[in-house]
């Protein structure tokens, strides 16, 4: 394990340094990523780069509102190495605030703008912001101070600020903390550098086999991984044009398709089952599209097979984490066939490798540098620094993954992490409830819905369930799906911890 990193001047800093990996050298020669960005967006000027509702922004556009809203944060005292937080949803808005954090070296704290109050508070409480932004009528706009987006015109005014014209950030400084569901306890904020997005976004271009010439529809929230690179660090580094949706429809997504030539999505299968069951789905309307990629529960062969046929697109699988984005994925040029038969091979300079208990473990490049609670690295990385990722997998002659369970207890719902520990957390607060169990049960749309198993004294049922984790502020797609009332929970023998794994069985036989 490594000590803090130099990439820091705040609260948050560095505390995994796996330099001494095969692909430490892929970083020694990469920028800051906005420095990437800035150099792409002035070779693109006036070519249409984000789209946003009835707002289009040009490269040069864009750009300008970056170094605008850069010069309103450092007026109110954002310098290198603080934290800004903010939380809105999938906006053009949402892409300036990462870059404008990006050019004076401040670290992006994006939360989801679904988080309950609860976990804003978290998130706050962990990375001690310097600032907050927040849309309008969303929880952090209730922060003393809060500058608010879409509403008493706060925002608005830092476009009005002198424009910051250099780029403070270091390649090696933090860029971004994310937060994801941990197997235990709160939400892990997952710390990334500059160099090792830029990385990533040069990466993926190259094995996606895209350019300025591809037109991306988003719509997951940038505040995940795949909304962050998607909508921000591929357009950015690759001069694609970015679309991006504040909330979900399919046949809205379907008719951004056809009125701007869509080329390229990334998402869980839930959003292209959706869209192929919209009212206004065609191949004609589709047409355009030539590229699927798709993580997570439910990309099955089948799936893949469906959704290439009724897309006219290929349809891959890909492999990652918020930790390790995008690690195996098909690659430009590959056999087709394996598109659908395995979740990719490795991408770039990352490696893979199965441990003795068929964990799959990584090092590479892109990893991210250490949670926000250096304590948690302790579980997450190996003696001799590999990432363990908590996936069972197997690993071919040829190189190819395929993911065939996992060790945390982790849920999996329409491409939202769900801690178990958390929902039963909630769960066992209640009065009635004497132990509880969450686990994933699959379903076709999203991938896998929440059960909890619950033993209890005196009545306790959905309803009940959806009353208390309203009033105690709980995120409402972490909410069980499913109440299954027990005498007592099984057990493992060998250790007397509940056996998760019969509970997922009896999770997976749907009731009638």
């Amino acid at each position: 394990m490594g000590g803090a990193g130099a990439g820091s001047t705040g609260r948050l800093a560095a505390t995994w340094d796996h330099d001494g990996s095969a692909g430490a050298a892929a970083l020694a020669d990469q920028p800051s990523i906005e420095a990437l960005f800035s150099e792409v967006g002035s070779r693109l000027g006036d070519r249409v780069v984000t789209i946003d509702g009835d707002v289009t922004l040009t490269a040069a556009e864009l750009g300008d509102r970056v170094r605008r809203v850069a010069g309103g944060l450092r007026s109110l005292g954002v310098a290198r190495g603080d934290a800004v937080c903010f939380q809105t949803p999938s906006w053009w808005e949402t892409i300036v605030l990462y870059r404008a954090c990006w050019r004076l070296g401040a670290i992006a704290s994006p939360v989801h703008h679904l988080a309950a109050e609860s976990d804003v508070a978290h998130v706050l409480a962990t990375v001690d912001p310097a600032l907050v932004v927040a849309g309008a009528g969303l929880p952090a706009a209730t922060v003393a101070g809060a500058i608010e987006v879409r509403g008493n015109g706060r925002f608005e005014s830092l476009l009005e600020a002198e424009p910051v014209m250099e780029i403070v950030a270091r390649p090696e400084d933090l860029s971004v903390v994310l937060f994801t569901s941990g197997s235990t306890g709160g939400p892990k904020g997952v710390l990334h550098t500059h160099r090792a997005l830029a990385y990533k976004a040069r990466t993926l271009l190259d094995i996606h086999g895209i350019d300025e010439h591809d037109v991306v529809l988003m719509p997951a929230p940038m505040a995940h991984i795949s909304g962050l690179s998607n909508a921000v660090m591929l357009p950015g580094a690759g001069g694609l044009t970015a679309i991006v949706m504040d909330k979900w429809s399919a046949e809205r997504a379907v008719d951004l398709i056809a009125a701007h030539g869509v080329t390229f999505m990334m998402g869980p299968p839930t959003f292209f089952q959706m869209m192929m069951a919209a009212p206004n789905f065609s191949a004609e309307a589709v047409a355009s599209m030539r590229l699927i990629s798709c993580g997570g529960a439910g990309v099955t062969p089948a799936f893949v097979e469906t959704a290439s046929e009724a897309f006219g697109a290929i349809v891959k699988r890909t492999y990652g984490s918020t930790e390790a984005p995008v690690v195996t994925t098909w690659h430009a040029g590959d056999p087709i066939e394996r598109s659908g038969d395995s979740d990719g091979r490795a991408a770039g300079a990352i490696e893979l490798r199965i441990a003795a208990d068929g964990e799959l473990q990584l090092r590479g490049p892109e990893l991210f540098v250490g949670y926000s609670d250096p304590a948690r690295n302790a579980d997450a990385i190996t003696d001799d620094d590999w990432f363990r990722t908590g996936d069972v997998a197997t690993i071919d002659p040829d190189g190819w993954l395929r993911i065939i369970g996992r060790i945390k207890d982790i849920i999996i719902r329409g491409g939202e992490n769900i801690s178990a520990a958390e929902v039963e957390a909630h769960l066992e607060a209640h009065r009635s409830v004497r132990q509880a169990v969450a686990v994933g049960f699959p379903d076709e749309r999203l991938g896998e819905r929440v059960c909890a198993f619950v033993v209890a004294d005196g009545d306790f049922d959905l309803a009940e369930s959806r009353r208390w984790f309203e009033s105690r502020g709980a995120t409402k797609f972490t909410w069980p799906e499913r109440i299954e009332l027990l005498e007592e929970l099984p057990v493992l023998l060998s250790s007397g911890k509940a056996d998760r794994a019969t509970l997922r069985r009896l999770a997976a036989i749907q009731p009638t």
